[in-house]
């Protein structure tokens, strides 16, 4: 079980140079006045922004995500519009080789398995 994440969760990229919050859009499901992310809260922009200079170009370039999935694993039984949930432990991979991580889940009192 991982604590559910939700609007305002702090992300890190593998590769990135800063902390970002997630953006989770009000028509999700909202628990404690929190909309709660689901896998396909991965749209850089607008769930995800930029994390600095990414490290994987080697140049010391802007972050441009590429996102070709979902998160993974969503929740296996707990599903917010049809989509499964987002815990404390889904990862998000970019095609430019960064592992995107939740390193705080913006939720403290809502465990998804």
């Amino acid at each position: 079980m991982g604590m559910c994440v939700c609007g305002g969760a702090m992300l890190q990229c593998t590769f990135g140079a800063a902390p970002m919050p997630l953006t989770v859009l009000p028509d999700k499901k909202v628990v404690n006045n929190m909309p709660i992310a689901t896998i396909d809260c991965n749209k850089p922009g607008i769930n995800i922004p930029p994390f600095g200079v990414c490290a994987a170009t080697g140049v010391g370039a802007p972050c441009s995500m590429a996102f070709t999935a979902p998160w993974v694993p969503g929740s296996p039984t707990v599903l917010v519009g049809g989509q499964p949930a987002l815990n404390q432990n889904s990862k998000l991979i970019c095609a430019l080789g960064g592992v995107v991580s939740v390193i705080m889940p913006g939720c403290t009192n809502i465990e998804v398995p």
